[in-house]
């Protein structure tokens, strides 16, 4: 599914006015009544209802709906704010048309210069319709008032298209008490950027997309920068087992983890690449950590370290078909010198991810030296380590765009919704997952995963998009077994092959 900037958005809605053909206002009453109906579907008629509508095509999508909420019992108290005297034209003809029902004319203001607000309360409904994805700057003035006075009451919001205030991408020098926050967000076609980003969801509320009928060969047409999964896109990508294949054909992973006292990052790690198909997987980690890896991991080779606690010498990768580096390592010099020695004379397929990110982190000048196309899978605080503090997620997700151009490489930056970041600048945002695969060590099973898909035979790219997919399906799997409060990392680990079942099936 693409995601489109607001300039797209424009340029979408009137190809779909050019070529299918249909008169922009009848595309903005097939608008209406979508939000209409799905606003029907959750409030009854004894609900009062004030809309707040704005002189542009936001402002006529939200008159068009007082008057379809007015044609099915509700009342319906309608405030239009043309402040500048100029209305969009579908704006005006749905002023025009609201002003021909008569009781929605009784209950109509059209606010020009002084504005008296009415009084909103617990029980009422308050229809957003001041602005909607076209707007590139923040509000002010008396609109910054309003939005402040609809913030500050009891009554139940639900925004058209975009809350107010709230910009489709960039909101990083946004004026964040100046956005509504609706309890329902009705958005028009697909979902926008910025509604991805965590700091927004306050302002979202509850999201819902409304099929508007936007031209098919439009959307086919027009290239996005942005898009997200969907099952049908990896499902393709999925490998088939050869039904005479051995451990010898089925890849050989190695993941280089854990110190003393986080035996478990390796393990975890481990027994998620063994689950990911991989034929053979050997890990490498100290001599302490002999006993526990092998006991939790007996299907792995283990090659022990000649230090007792930590990763200290780089080994030969020529009979590996990936490696995967980072979970548990520690960030002594020691293990930063032998971190940047693995990098160089690694020629595989190559994951970093965790204390392998930090170091590069404080030894900046390495990054040059990371092999094309390496995977880096950092967390928003490890990637501020590494690039700088960032203001906000369209900040952070920009600059890890610029990091996967700069230096070739596939950034994964993990969260509630996980993008990838190519080397050609495309943006893949994941839709599995959940909030209970916030816990310790969901990243090193994500790291496992990747070296897993690596080895068994998947280009990187590839491996990126079925390993974040694979790895939020099966959190959600888990969740749904034992609540998102109890997840921890070995659930996901354990619905994997669940995970891969209801991917592959029919």
């Amino acid at each position: 599914m693409k995601i489109f900037t607001s300039a797209q958005i424009h340029e979408l809605d009137n190809y779909t006015i050019e070529h299918e053909p249909i008169k922009s206002i009848d595309l903005m009453e097939r608008a209406a009544k979508a939000l209409m109906h799905a606003i029907t579907k959750r409030w009854m008629p004894t609900m009062p209802v004030v809309v707040f509508a704005g002189p542009g095509n936001n402002g006529g999508d939200a008159l068009a709906v007082a008057r379809l909420l007015t044609e099915q019992g509700f009342q319906v108290q309608t405030f239009l704010f043309n402040i500048n005297g100029h209305l969009s034209a579908d704006c005006a003809e749905n002023k025009r048309r609201l002003l021909e029902t008569k009781k929605a004319k009784n209950l109509f203001t059209e606010v020009t210069q002084e504005f008296d607000p009415p009084q909103l309360e617990s029980g009422m409904l308050v229809v957003d319709g001041l602005f909607g994805s076209g707007l590139n700057k923040p509000l002010n003035g008396g609109f910054a008032s309003l939005v402040k006075y609809i913030n500050s009451s009891k009554a139940e919001v639900v925004s058209i298209d975009m809350p107010s205030g709230l910009m489709t991408e960039d909101n990083t020098y946004n004026v964040r008490q100046n956005i509504i926050r609706a309890t329902l967000t009705l958005t028009l076609g697909q979902k926008k950027l910025s509604m991805l980003f965590a700091e927004n969801q306050p302002f979202i509320g509850e999201l819902q997309v409304l099929d508007i009928g936007l031209s098919r060969e439009g959307i086919e047409k027009t290239d996005s920068q942005y898009t997200m999964l969907e099952r049908d896109e990896v499902k393709p990508l999925l490998l088939k087992r050869d039904p005479f294949a051995h451990k010898g054909t089925m890849g050989s992973a190695l993941l280089i983890a854990g110190s003393y006292g986080m035996a478990g990052a390796a393990i975890l790690a481990t027994e998620a690449c063994l689950r990911s198909g991989a034929g053979k997987v050997t890990t490498y980690s100290p001599r302490k950590n002999v006993a526990v890896l092998q006991t939790a991991v007996p299907e792995a080779v283990l090659h022990i370290g000649n230090e007792e606690t930590t990763f200290a010498e780089a080994i030969d990768t020529e009979d590996f078909q990936a490696v995967g580096i980072g979970p548990g390592l520690g960030t002594s010099e020691q293990t930063a010198i032998a971190i940047i020695a693995q990098v160089r004379r690694t020629q595989c397929p190559l994951v970093c991810d965790a204390d392998a990110i930090n170091i590069l982190s404080s030894h900046r000048a390495w990054l040059q030296q990371l092999p094309k196309e390496i995977i880096l899978t950092p967390h928003p605080k490890e990637f501020d380590r590494l690039e700088g503090h960032s203001a906000d997620s369209f900040e952070r997700l920009s600059k890890a765009r610029d990091l996967a151009q700069r230096i070739s490489a596939y950034v994964i930056l993990k969260g509630h919704r996980t993008a990838l970041c190519c080397p050609d600048g495309h943006i893949v945002f994941n839709t599995t997952g959940n909030a209970g695969m916030a816990t310790g060590g969901s990243g090193d099973v994500l790291t496992g995963i990747l070296t897993g898909l690596l080895a068994r035979g998947h280009s990187r790219k590839s491996a990126c998009i079925v390993g974040m997919y694979l790895h939020g399906l099966a959190g959600d799997i888990a969740a749904a077994e034992v609540g998102e409060e109890s997840l921890i990392a070995r659930d996901i680990i354990r619905c994997l092959p669940k995970a891969f079942g209801a991917l592959s099936a029919k």
